[in-house]
């Protein structure tokens, strides 16, 4: 299934994910050449939680750092833009929310589990 959201551009790749979500989201991404549908990159995200069904693919934590260091490095380069430092904070500002969630199930003893 074709991801389609307002705020990408599809000019020169587009993502996909599969149509039947288990634990109620996609999980397998891949990112794909316009031009020729190459695959250019899978993405697998952890599917079920940790002390269910062991570690089995990447956290959402994981990819939204490896994009942090990636503009951070543009940063320390010729290509320093204030657009990049306003995504640095939103990003770092995503993984604090993504934190507090995860103290939060910690301190209710619920981390890694199907519980609410």
């Amino acid at each position: 299934m074709k991801l389609i959201n307002g705020l990408i551009t599809q000019k020169h790749t587009y993502i996909e994910h599969e149509s039947v979500f288990e634990f109620n989201a996609p999980h397998h991404f891949k990112v794909k050449n316009v031009e020729n549908g190459e695959n250019l990159a899978s993405i697998d995200f952890q599917c079920g939680p940790v002390k269910e069904v062991g570690v089995n693919g990447c956290f959402n934590e994981d990819l939204i750092a490896m994009v942090i260091a990636r503009l951070q490095s543009f940063q320390d380069s010729f290509y320093k833009c204030r657009e990049n430092a306003a995504a640095i904070t939103k990003l770092e500002e995503s993984l604090m929310w993504l934190r507090k969630r995860t103290t939060d199930r910690e301190i209710k003893s619920i981390k890694g589990t199907h519980k609410i």
